[in-house]
């Protein structure tokens, strides 16, 4: 198969990448030239705001593209580039959104993706107005499908899952030294956090499966957990105990408004996904950590 990943130099991108490339398929990636790509795929320096010179590179790959994984679409301009640009080349696409999608004020548990209120504006907007563009065009000529990931995890990334901190580069130093983690709510929140490796895998089922053509899919987790159970995982597996202070929700949110979907329970129905027949996510959220923690200890 001939893969097509639009910023395949990122955490979740190149992931998709190598696991592309492990599979055996040819790999294009494009990127602003910024970051190496991993060894084995073919880089396709362009800017995608520039429209012209990214149709023209990417018009340049010498064989048919079959799937495209676009990474990095942010807003409904980017989706329509999509359409104009990949449509007539009748690639199948996997476009990938977020679960801030949904409006952290009215959301059900689980949320599933059909009965559904959105966020029309801030990161979450923008990526649901680039989900509208593809409903409005319909799967033709252009295959496409949506997967909605909550927070995503694992080796290549910065450990941290909730804020005042979030990603945070020294959270092992500060469990190992004893010091308090602030987190918002206690961390009272539920979240299902996905497995980088496990969602790349999804991304390639969904995008090989005619049964989910047209659909938007959640993607989370098999763990539903109290996001301070994430930090105490972490902390066990770096041998420590973990030590919180509670951030009070309100004052947060007064001073971070643009942060409300963090501080919402994340859980969702994945039944749309099995349906379709794909496998969920399935590795536990204790050994993708383990394996975070070993991965940034040892870098």
């Amino acid at each position: 198969m001939n893969v097509l990943v639009l910023g395949g130099s990122g955490f979740l991108s190149g992931t998709v990448v190598r696991r592309a490339l492990a599979a055996g398929n040819r790999v294009w990636v494009v990127t602003r030239g910024r970051r190496p790509v991993p060894d084995g795929a073919v880089a396709i320096v362009a800017d995608r705001h520039d429209a012209d010179a990214f149709a023209s590179a990417v018009g340049r790959i010498d064989a048919p593209v079959d799937l495209v994984v676009d990474c990095i679409a942010f807003t409904p301009a980017d989706a329509q580039q999509d359409v104009d640009v990949f449509g007539p080349m009748r690639a199948r696409l996997v476009l990938v959104s977020t679960d801030f999608v949904y409006d952290p004020a009215r959301r059900r548990f689980p949320q599933t993706e059909d009965d559904a209120d959105y966020l029309v504006d801030l990161y979450g907007g923008l990526k649901r107005q680039a989900e509208q563009v593809l409903l409005r065009t319909g799967a033709k000529p252009l295959r496409w499908s949506v997967v909605r990931p909550g927070h995503i995890y694992g080796p290549g990334s910065l450990l941290g899952c909730l804020p005042p901190g979030g990603r945070d580069a020294d959270l092992i130093g500060k469990i190992e030294s004893g010091s308090r983690i602030p987190l918002v709510g206690g961390g009272r929140f539920l979240q299902q956090p996905v497995y980088v490796d496990d969602l790349a895998r999804v991304i390639f089922d969904v995008g090989s499966t005619d049964a989910t053509v047209g659909g938007i899919y959640n993607v989370a987790g098999p763990d539903t957990v109290e996001s301070v159970e994430y930090y105490r995982i972490v902390a066990a597996a770096i041998g420590k105990e973990l030590l919180v202070d509670e951030v009070p929700v309100a004052s947060y949110l007064a001073e971070n408004p643009d942060r409300a979907s963090f501080l919402c329970h994340r859980f969702y129905s994945l039944d749309k996904l099995i349906g379709a027949g794909v496998r969920p996510p399935d590795t536990p959220l204790a050994t993708g950590l383990g394996l975070q923690v070993e991965s940034l200890r040892s870098s």
